[in-house]
């Protein structure tokens, strides 16, 4: 039985539907990833799953439960550090934990998960005083004080620098050594590359593409190219005729093919069968990024249109 099992959810605000049909679900023990722009419906996608927002549509199951009709049950197993957290500013780091962990029948010791987590400098600093990464460790330490067997993450590094971010994403890597299923919603390309065992790729509220990140390259992109330098002089059009070759570009003696395929192996046996020596070779190979432009016709960091929902 999949952890997270969600079946043709629909979600519709002043007649548009925010979450358009989703189906997906989540395996135990792994890095499940939601990528895709602001407001492409993750964040949706998830509150709805996990029981704080009413579907309008579809069928939830998490851990076979349903989230609105057994909250409660759910609740002790799921761990949420949710992108917009409203926290009381004057409270404690140690009583904010101690707060949330009375919320649970079985939970962790807080004084040992502070320390875990690098909280023990600033255990008696209020929220409000906090930096942002020593935030993002409270929000994770809050998610984790119940001992869930899911934690869902909502935009976890947004506003982070590049070395809290990775400092974030070695603590989810340990979440999931502990065992702990985790939902991953992210706009970051490198860090679903990274953490993320599958992901589902969301665009105005549909799934779009659902694969491991490096399937995704391989199942939509596959665009790749081969660089090199000519020592002779090379017709265009014996390269441009190879299978898959979809671009040829000479500029003096610098050579670039793009296309898709094993183009070093058809380039070299071309140029060798015309003598045209060569050397520099370099390859590129697509990324996510080009998978997720291919799939959605945006680049990530594009926010979805804004639409007159009157």
């Amino acid at each position: 039985m999949a952890v997270v099992e969600i079946d043709h959810l629909t979600k519709v605000y002043r007649g548009r539907a925010v979450v358009d049909d989703v189906s997906l679900a989540v395996e135990s023990g792994e890095i499940f990833g939601l990528l895709g722009r602001n407001g492409a419906g993750k964040s949706t996608t998830v509150e709805a799953a996990i029981g704080l927002r009413e579907p309008d549509g579809g069928r939830v199951r998490v851990f076979g439960l349903d989230p609105r009709r057994e909250r409660a049950r759910v609740q002790q197993a799921v761990g949420v550090q949710l992108q917009a957290t409203h926290l009381h500013m004057s409270l404690t780091v140690t009583e904010l934990i101690r707060m949330y962990r009375s919320f649970y029948h079985d939970g962790l010791d807080p004084g040992e998960l502070i320390e875990r987590l690098g909280l023990g400098t600033v255990r008696d600093s209020r929220y409000d005083q906090l930096s942002g990464g020593e935030g993002q460790r409270l929000s994770i330490a809050l998610a984790l004080v119940g001992r869930p067997r899911l934690a869902v993450l909502d935009e976890l590094t947004t506003g982070l620098d590049s070395v809290a971010r990775r400092s974030m994403w070695s603590l989810i890597e340990e979440m999931r050594a502990d065992g702990i299923t985790i939902v991953l919603v992210s706009h970051f390309m490198e860090e679903v590359e990274r953490l993320c065992d599958r992901v589902a790729v969301l665009d105005a509220g549909k799934v779009v593409a659902l694969d491991t990140p490096a399937g995704l390259v391989r199942q939509v992109s596959g665009v790749g190219g081969v660089s090199f330098r000519a020592h002779a002089p090379l017709d265009p059009s014996v390269l441009a005729g190879l299978p898959g070759v979809e671009d040829v570009l000479i500029d003096g003696d610098q050579v670039r093919v793009s296309g898709r395929g094993d183009l070093v192996t058809q380039v070299t046996t071309t140029l060798v069968r015309h003598a045209v020596p060569a050397t520099d070779f370099r390859t590129t190979t697509a990324t996510l990024d080009d998978a997720f432009l291919q799939l959605t016709g945006h680049e990530l960091g594009e926010p979805e249109p804004t639409r007159d929902l009157s």
